[in-house]
């Protein structure tokens, strides 16, 4: 089955030369030149991998991932040529899962599409759910529940809580995390980590597991220490 790709760009040229490239790869591309059109894409299919701008006429490309996000934990990659940190932290924070500035080249774009895309190849051959004392991980709904309460967690916030808990004790470093979780390099001014960090720390307290503590290791990265058993 070709990869379902749903591209969101209100740029034309870029839009086509976008299209015309991963048509290329054999994906199947469905090309959307504005928000309401991708609104209602989204409702009407079920993609692998969806490519959205930020500054998108209509609806916003944030406001279109809130809406996103409130049904479905499909992989999202943010493109702007916006470059503030807290552009890329607002969308991380909104449930993004990677964020590419432009200008790029094809060769980072097909990488970290490549990337995300085996993210999508794990979820449709996932392990079974497993239970940690009372807090069941479930791999096929990449959640989490608590006492029957569900954190609603995005897939890279599962992904983070479940290389942490397999490595419970220990501190591993922020590449480590950044290819194993993020699926892209670490570099120094890369705050996503650090915002996924957050909200997982927020949605544990939210549900009473917060006797699993997500700690910062200073110089090295972040260590799961279940306080119950310490």
């Amino acid at each position: 089955m070709p990869v379902q790709l749903l591209l969101a760009e209100d740029d034309p040229h870029l839009r086509h030369d976008l299209q015309q490239h991963f048509q290329r790869r054999q994906f199947s591309v469905q090309a959307c030149a504005n928000g309401t059109e991708a609104l209602k894409a989204l409702a009407s299919g079920r993609y692998d991998l969806i490519l959205l701008d930020i500054l998108l006429p209509g609806i916003d490309g944030l406001s279109l991932l809130d809406e996103l996000r409130r049904g479905q934990a499909v992989p999202v990659m943010l493109m702007s040529a916006l470059g503030a940190e807290q552009d890329r932290i607002s969308g991380f924070t909104r449930g993004a899962d990677d964020y590419l500035p432009k200008p790029f080249s094809l060769a980072e774009l097909d990488a970290r599409v490549d990337a995300l895309l085996r993210r999508v190849a794990l979820d449709r051959h996932p392990p079974v759910a497993f239970t940690e004392g009372a807090l069941c991980f479930d791999p096929l709904d990449q959640d989490v529940t608590h006492h029957g309460l569900r954190a609603g967690l995005t897939g890279s916030e599962f992904r983070l809580l479940s290389t942490l808990k397999a490595h419970a004790g220990e501190a591993l470093s922020k590449p480590f995390l950044y290819q194993s979780v993020l699926h892209r390099p670490y570099m120094r001014l890369d705050r996503g980590l650090d915002v996924h960090v957050c909200n997982l720390r927020r949605k544990l307290a939210a549900i009473g597991a917060g006797h699993l503590q997500i700690q910062a290791v200073r110089g090295q990265g972040y260590v799961l220490i279940d306080m119950a058993h310490a």
